[in-house]
């Protein structure tokens, strides 16, 4: 088996024609780092080389499924970083280079000739209910939650893939309040397949996946080439590619630069306590002010 440090990848002992792809930082609710985008990808093409394989589960060690990406480091950090640049000006091009890649990197779950589950419980937060949505189907807890949370302010779902999945009316919805749903919710809007008890997620996940595994592999690749063929008719790159764009907008605009200086003067927690809230967020000369202020507090 392949040896990664966010994640690992194994076949079912059970049933070797399911491989279960887990991520595993449980100390971070398998927030992604740096690596764990590459790191998926190539897990998606071991599972693929799996001549043995027919599905792939992906699901989240710990607490959770997925809490989007580490704000220890993207966030409070005072790093320069291509997707959070502290040099002015803000280079585009940079962040859309690194989003963009990471954004291919998730979508491997969806090009994967072999379909993809995700087992999700707890959160699947931000960029984690990207990688849940790029899986061909979503089995959930009852009491697990999805949702893109920095709508409200420093983010914008690079994949797109919630108005596709959801409809642009729901989509609308959730992209303008931030909200998250739960798994009851997400399965009467039709954005989850399956939803179960938290105790019985594993069962009908694995219960799903090798009815999924009976079928051979090729017919399976081209169900699959069908339905994503609709998609990608519908402008889905596209899509995605202006999305990525928006998202590195949001993070260095007025309303974004404000949110992260927040963030390292008073804390990440604290940040998404007031984004949360309902709170008005500083925008334009509000949050210019607001930033002036934060910035003459930091040491040094």
């Amino acid at each position: 088996m392949p040896d990664f440090s966010t994640l690992r990848i194994t076949q079912d002992e059970t049933h070797p024609r399911v491989a279960r792809l887990l991520l595993n930082r449980p100390e971070r609710l398998n927030a992604i780092n740096d690596a764990m985008p590459r790191e998926i990808r190539a897990a998606v093409e071991w599972a693929n080389a799996q001549d043995e394989v027919h599905v792939i589960v992906v699901e989240g060690a710990g607490k959770g499924f997925c809490g989007g990406y580490d704000l220890a480091q993207f966030g409070e950090g005072r790093i320069d970083h291509p997707c959070q640049q502290e040099r002015h000006p803000w280079d585009p091009l940079d962040d859309y280079a690194y989003m963009k890649r990471n954004t291919e990197d998730f979508m491997s779950l969806w090009r994967s000739p072999k379909p993809t589950i995700a087992k999700v419980h707890g959160y699947a937060a931000a960029g984690g209910s990207d990688i849940a949505l790029s899986c061909d189907l979503l089995v959930m807890a009852e009491d697990a939650r999805i949702g893109y949370m920095p709508t409200r302010v420093w983010g914008c779902p690079t994949t797109a893939m919630w108005t596709y999945r959801l409809g642009p009316t729901r989509a609308k919805q959730l992209m303008f309040t931030g909200d998250t749903i739960d798994g009851r919710k997400a399965l009467e809007w039709g954005l989850a397949n399956e939803v179960v008890a938290a105790e019985a997620l594993d069962a009908a996940t694995m219960a799903l996946a090798t009815r999924i595994a009976g079928v051979p592999r090729s017919h399976l690749a081209m169900h699959k080439m069908v339905v994503n063929q609709v998609l990608l008719n519908m402008g889905l790159e596209q899509t995605q590619s202006l999305a990525t764009l928006f998202d590195g907008i949001t993070r260095h605009n007025p309303e974004g630069l404000w949110f992260r200086r927040y963030a390292q003067a008073e804390g990440f927690k604290a940040a998404v306590a007031w984004r949360d809230s309902g709170r008005p967020i500083p925008e334009g000369d509000e949050a210019r002010a607001a930033i002036r202020e934060l910035e003459a507090r930091r040491p040094g």
